[in-house]
């Protein structure tokens, strides 16, 4: 799988876990240079707490993009370290 943005690969792996239909990467497939901390952060009720990456590419930005959960509740658990896109990132074989 493949997380594209702007015309840029994000993060690629083989080894994506699918939750709610979302395509969880390893933090390691992630293409560092192009994420950038946030201050958001939001609560699933049953995965815990998010905190998410904004993602900039040749100087656009897509704020709050990318979301992972640092300590995911135990039914979440196989999220640990997994990075998950929205906001227009297109995740495709």
């Amino acid at each position: 799988m493949k997380a594209i943005w702007n015309n840029a690969v994000l993060a690629e792996s083989d080894e994506t876990v699918v939750v709610e239909n979302n395509h969880y990467f390893p933090a390691d497939s992630l293409k560092r240079e192009y994420f950038e901390e946030s201050i958001a952060g939001t609560t699933c009720p049953w995965k815990g707490r998010a905190s998410y990456y904004s993602v900039r590419v040749d100087g656009q930005l897509n704020k709050d993009a990318a979301w992972y959960y640092p300590d995911p509740k135990p039914a979440a658990e196989n999220i640990r370290g997994r990075v998950a896109f929205w906001k227009g990132v297109q995740v495709i074989p």
